[in-house]
């Protein structure tokens, strides 16, 4: 395998008023918060944010040049109190506003997460319910602190409450996730970090089968692979100015953040703005079965725990293959201290067949291009589960989004010979339920300019028998969606439904807006009952795209603090009750992307890649095809010959 990092890390000082937030830059706003004096001397942290719209004002000059804004999430340990911080960076870096907050809503920490598994194990509760099961070496047991996101006690309500879930692991080296200890629910104060109580729902016997998934365990590697190089002799064909990347008439900046992850901005394709920022703004995940250990599983994954400190550090040669191009990326951790993950974005080059092709029989001339795509990812891994999102930008002006699901399934015990009426059979004593994750994406637009609006476009048969005189004629209907009720809306492959991004202002030659299409190519529908928490928690996931005028506010599609939320008191379907307009203005999409997972014996003990799709893809912004200029495949060796002559 032939595979080469380029440069393996971002820039460490500023170079653009977008760039993330640095180690230096998160030191001097936690120690300038410190220095107010209002923290006490046991404070948690979770996350710091870079003020986007201030950024974007510098950009446009409208604020001082060098001016950074970032906001801090802090906790006081007791738990009395929290706040929104913002600080004003520089030579003299100062406070600027603290907002209290409900110090029940703060995501939780990886840190927390760890003390609360601490604290179950010391627990004389949590130590009685193990013992019934057989279990006395509480080292070896995992524990998971889960949001309880709905499901809050009422005797509990003023607290910043977890449960647990809890698996059992017969060595060190051994899969705890292929054990689950079902019926056994701890319940944590994770500002006390105090047991409540601990709900026994009845012993079932734990599994014997063990789950490795590391090599040699289920026998010798399976033999006659052949290396596969890649190699680019001369390098890899983009260029990398700080966190500015130019590639084949591409030009964006990569951005990270606490709460997403891996952010896109300012996406120009030959010259031309197509988007502002595009990222996964939300995950959602919950769990469809009724049994002790899986009904209170409905998580919000990056406003309850953030994309940002659970992503990973790739490895050459295995997350990414090729020429690589890495960046690191700062996340603040829980206790104030800024943490570097290495390597947390990988950009590479694949070849991706056929771009376009004609064989023309008649003149003899046969012309072949190939694709070559760009691709920028990162992986995050929440628990049990991996999920990585790659972003593609194509020679033609193509955008696509790929989310990947891998990772063990969430497993619950069951006794032998039972049933799973809501999951599946994949193990002795082991059931995976059935359940679902949205990705709540946020794009904010800007094709051919700031000013843009969106229509809906499906097929229709031409019902005029005059001017369907053969029954075969359908048009393409357009409606455009001009206020905020309009656009909240739903994929229906069955009239082959896709949107528009339409400029406000600019046309192509044959008089039309140019335009992006956006098609969500498969997703799913929620299936919870009209009173059920997760139907009531994030109702963003009733449609499958939404869309509002730009509002600085108006960040997260499930709301700023999801964590102990009233459920569906904050987010994008209570913003659009305003029923804006959103015609030819700075336009927000919100699309939605769900997997409806009745899982398969065949993804256990871990699961094989599955994959989910968005796509953008210019729709009148050209006159022709972008990509004739693409090298002849031979040529481009410069040997001047067609690859097909």
């Amino acid at each position: 395998m032939n595979c080469h990092p380029t440069e393996a890390t971002g820039p460490t000082e500023r170079t653009h008023p977008l760039d993330p937030v640095s180690a230096a830059e998160i030191d001097v706003a936690i120690a300038t918060a410190r220095a107010d004096g209002r923290l006490g001397e046991r404070t948690r942290f979770w996350g710091v944010y870079l003020d986007e719209d201030h950024a974007r004002q510098v950009v446009a000059g409208t604020a001082p040049a060098g001016e950074v804004k970032v906001s801090i999430v802090a906790m006081d340990h007791s738990g009395a109190a929290a706040w929104e911080i913002d600080i004003l960076l520089g030579a003299e870096p100062r406070c600027l506003d603290w907002r209290p907050i409900d110090p029940r809503r703060p995501g939780i920490t990886s840190d927390e997460a760890r003390a609360a598994a601490a604290a179950c194990r010391e627990s004389p509760l949590f130590r009685e319910a193990l013992a019934r099961r057989g279990i006395h070496d509480v080292s070896l047991v995992m524990i998971d602190a889960e949001s309880m996101g709905g499901f809050e006690p009422e005797k509990y309500r003023d607290r910043r409450v977890t449960w647990g879930t809890v698996w059992h692991r017969t060595t060190e080296g051994d899969n705890g996730y292929a054990r689950p200890v079902q019926g056994v629910v701890p319940i944590i104060d994770m500002h006390t970090m105090e047991v409540l109580e601990v709900e026994d729902h009845g012993v079932v016997p734990l599994s014997e089968e063990a789950g490795p998934i590391e090599r040699g365990a289920w026998g010798p590697d399976r033999d006659g692979l052949k290396a596969l190089d890649v190699v680019q002799e001369d390098g890899p064909s983009f260029t990398v100015d700080g966190w500015q990347v130019d590639w084949q008439g591409w030009k964006f900046r990569v951005g990270f953040t606490h709460r997403e992850g891996l952010v896109l901005y300012d996406l120009e394709f030959l010259g031309r703005p197509i988007l502002k920022r595009a990222a996964c703004n939300e995950m959602y995940v919950p769990y469809l079965d009724s049994n002790s250990t899986q009904y209170r599983k409905n998580f919000f994954d990056w406003g309850e725990y953030g994309a940002g400190p659970l992503t990973n550090s790739l490895a050459l040669g295995c997350d990414c293959l090729g020429v690589i191009r890495y960046f690191d990326a700062t996340v603040l951790g829980g206790y104030g201290e800024p943490t570097v993950i290495p390597q947390a974005i990988c950009m590479h080059e694949e070849d991706a067949g056929i771009l376009w092709k004609h064989n023309d029989l008649r003149r003899g001339v046969s012309e072949v291009r190939r694709a070559r795509r760009l691709i920028i990812s990162n992986f995050q891994t929440v628990a049990n589960y991996d999920y990585g999102f790659f972003w593609s930008l194509w020679q033609d002006g193509r955008i696509e989004l790929e989310v990947k699901l891998t990772g063990m399934l969430s497993a619950s015990g069951i006794n032998d010979g039972d049933e799973a009426p809501y999951g599946r059979v994949v193990s002795s004593r082991v059931q995976t339920p059935t359940h679902q994750h949205y990705f709540g994406l946020r794009l904010d637009t800007a094709v051919d300019g700031e000013l843009n609006r969106l229509v809906e476009e499906h097929a229709e048969a031409e019902t005029d028998p005059a001017l369907n005189p053969y029954g075969n004629a359908v048009r393409a209907v357009r409606t455009p969606l001009v206020k905020e009720s309009e656009a909240a809306q739903r994929v229906d492959p069955s009239v082959a439904r896709h949107w528009r991004i339409e400029s406000a202002d600019k046309t192509n030659r044959y008089g039309e807006p140019t335009a992006y299409r956006l098609q969500i190519k498969n997703t799913t529908r929620s299936f919870g009952l009209p009173d059920s928490v997760m139907h009531r928690r994030a109702p963003f996931t009733h449609q499958h795209l939404w869309a509002t005028p730009y509002d600085p506010a108006e960040q997260f599609v499930g709301g700023q603090y999801p964590n102990h939320a009233e459920p569906g008191e904050d987010g994008v379907h209570v913003w659009q009750r305003q029923d804006r307009s959103i015609d030819g203005v700075p336009l927000v999409l919100w699309p939605v992307l769900g997997v409806h997972h009745v899982p398969r014996p065949e993804q256990w003990p871990v699961m094989p890649v599955e994959s989910i799709h968005l796509a953008l893809e210019p729709d009148g912004f050209f006159d022709r095809n972008p990509a004739l200029d693409i090298p002849d495949p031979a040529a481009a060796g410069g040997e001047g010959s067609s690859c097909c002559s």
